[in-house]
């Protein structure tokens, strides 16, 4: 317990910083909301209109006055009204967190399917064509880039073959299918060379040679001690992924027009809509400081060696 308050008071100046650096940069980044608004809409404006419109959202005063504005107000459960859309942030926020979380879940499930099976075969395959083909299109698979998967899958499944809708036009498997398989492609293809290379370093170690010539069959071997050393490692993977696919991967959610909350990051930056970016960048922090701190805490519990240690550096 004394561990978990430790790392949790480690944590509050973490957010803090991330919220000061990322209002920061929002304000030098050369334009506002004001200006954006007027050059989408192509309005012509005096400067005086230009002036009261940035007073009454709070833009013309000193950067170190509008933050600590926001930050007593964050404090006090307000996270502000968007500056396009009029509404309450944290509404529009919790009304795009279900898309994300659905699609989180369908990834990493996806992921699991893949990744795991598929790097133990290749590992305990070592040096066999089955381990170099998974090696093979693993490599290709971890070369392209989302967007250009995205594309793909629009003209394969959607265009050529008719399968799957072009854009997601509702919360349904149909419509999820092909943001997940973007999504699960790159992970897969990334954290199955990782388990690959977990287990073969497992199964160098001397248990592994002494359970074989003791004549235990390799897989209970396999499965009741390699796998199990093993899952610190993939619970570190998992973890990392679930962090980023909380946070909304805006480039496929954008694509596909998946409203989740990456989606709606970028129409915020691309308004200049500063306090849905503020809200989804604490939203992303406060997510990677979790996930960072389950997983710490999961190895206390899944490996002994590690909470040993640390009890003894308490």
């Amino acid at each position: 317990m004394k561990y978990i308050i430790k790392r949790i008071l480690g944590l509050i100046p973490i957010l803090f910083a991330i919220t000061f650096l990322s209002f920061g940069m929002m304000r030098v980044a050369g334009s506002d909301v004001v200006e954006q608004k007027m050059f989408n809409t192509g309005q012509v404006v005096s400067e005086e209109q230009l002036k009261a419109a940035k007073a009454e959202l709070g833009l013309d005063k000193p950067f170190i006055i509008q933050y600590g504005t926001w930050l007593n107000n964050l404090m006090h459960g307000d996270m502000g009204v968007s500056y396009v859309s009029g509404r309450n942030v944290f509404d529009t926020f919790i009304e795009k967190l279900p898309a994300t979380l659905f699609l989180t879940v369908t990834s990493v499930a996806l992921t699991i399917l893949i990744s795991i099976p598929l790097g133990i075969i290749a590992a305990v395959n070592q040096n066999r064509f089955i381990d170099y083909l998974i090696r093979f299109f693993s490599f290709i698979g971890n070369s392209l880039p989302n967007f250009f998967v995205s594309l793909l899958l629009m003209y394969l499944l959607a265009i050529k073959l008719k399968l799957l809708p072009i854009i997601s036009i509702d919360m349904s498997f149909q419509s999820v299918a092909m943001p997940t398989i973007t999504l699960a492609i790159a992970m897969s293809a990334k954290y199955l060379r990782q388990v690959r290379a977990t287990v073969l370093d497992e199964l160098s170690k001397d248990y592994v040679l002494g359970a074989k010539s003791r004549g235990v069959k390799f897989s209970i071997t396999l499965w009741k001690s390699v796998m199990k050393a093993c899952f610190v490692t993939i619970i570190t993977l998992l973890a990392l992924s679930i962090g980023s696919l909380l946070g909304g991967t805006a480039i496929v959610e954008a694509i596909f027009m998946w409203d989740g909350v990456g989606k709606l990051a970028v129409d915020a930056i691309n308004m200049r809509d500063y306090p849905i970016i503020q809200a989804y960048v604490m939203w992303m922090a406060i997510i990677y400081v979790t996930v960072n701190l389950v997983t710490d805490l999961s190895y206390r519990l899944l490996d002994p060696r590690i909470r040993l240690g640390a009890d003894s550096h308490e």
